[in-house]
């Protein structure tokens, strides 16, 4: 979940890139569901919360999703091997890049309460 800035001296252009077929952001106080940072400047983000399944648990949910044993495979080598997580750090600083658990029911409400937690902290900081 990548969490955008306001704007400010960064300009967050809208409008469609067909090459990726995604929208472009202009507005703030956006919430990004995406797997992955790569086409994400790291000026549009404050902080970047990146989930994280045991593999027990992630096989079973896309093995019920459907998922064929190749993306089954890739799915899981890449949560066990940390290839999203490594790509946050990668793409953006350290510290803005957040790990949570995402295994069991309680933990996903966990998280949505400190993502809450977070928002409003930010709104705090930022009408102070």
């Amino acid at each position: 979940i990548l969490l955008p800035q306001p704007p400010g001296e960064e300009q967050l252009y809208d409008g469609y890139d067909e090459e990726y077929d995604y929208n472009q952001m202009r507005e703030c106080g956006v919430i990004v569901d995406y797997h992955g940072c790569d086409i994400f400047p790291e000026c549009w983000f404050h902080t970047v919360f990146v989930l994280r399944t045991d593999a027990n648990v992630l096989y079973e949910r896309l093995e019920t999703k459907g998922y064929n044993e190749k993306k089954l495979k890739d799915n899981i080598q890449c949560e066990i091997f940390q290839v999203l997580y490594e790509e946050a750090t990668a793409s953006y600083k350290e510290e803005v890049v957040h790990q949570l658990p995402s295994s069991k029911p309680e933990e996903l409400e966990n998280n949505v309460d400190q993502i809450w937690k977070w928002i409003e902290q930010q709104i705090k900081d930022h009408n102070s």
